[in-house]
């Protein structure tokens, strides 16, 4: 649903895949380069975005979200038939899994799921205040 958002890609961190799953929940919170506002924000203030492309669903985002935003599910066939056939073939690979935020609107930014995402597929989205 919000993977259709014009994404600001640059507030992305990245880690190596070997560094990632070796971090702990406890090391992504002492991270100073995760983006987003430490689990300061409002929810609802930013949502999170997966990259369709590039989630491989290992599972690091739902591990490292404290509020519960995001679920390992099978690939909405709407989402796959947009995928190139690459893509295709890799989401096969995978299981035919893919992370979703069903709960984006909880997320509280603490920029976790970002830093622990070992494929960078995770991108925080400050949401525009509207008058």
């Amino acid at each position: 649903m919000f993977a259709k958002t014009a994404l600001d890609w640059g507030a992305r961190c990245s880690d190596s895949d070997d560094m990632a799953k070796q971090r702990s929940r406890s090391d992504l919170v002492r991270d100073p380069h995760r983006p987003g506002d430490k689990c300061r924000a409002e929810p609802g203030t930013y949502l999170p975005v997966v990259h369709q492309p590039s989630c491989e669903a290992d599972n690091a985002c739902v591990a490292a979200c404290p509020y519960d935003v995001f679920e390992i599910r099978t690939i909405d066939g709407t989402d796959y038939t947009r995928l190139s056939i690459k893509n295709k073939l890799k989401v096969r690979v995978h299981g035919m899994k893919m992370a979703y935020t069903p709960r984006a609107e909880d997320c509280r930014a603490c920029g976790l799921c970002v830093v622990a995402c070992p494929k960078d597929a995770i991108t925080l989205v400050k949401v525009p205040v509207t008058a």
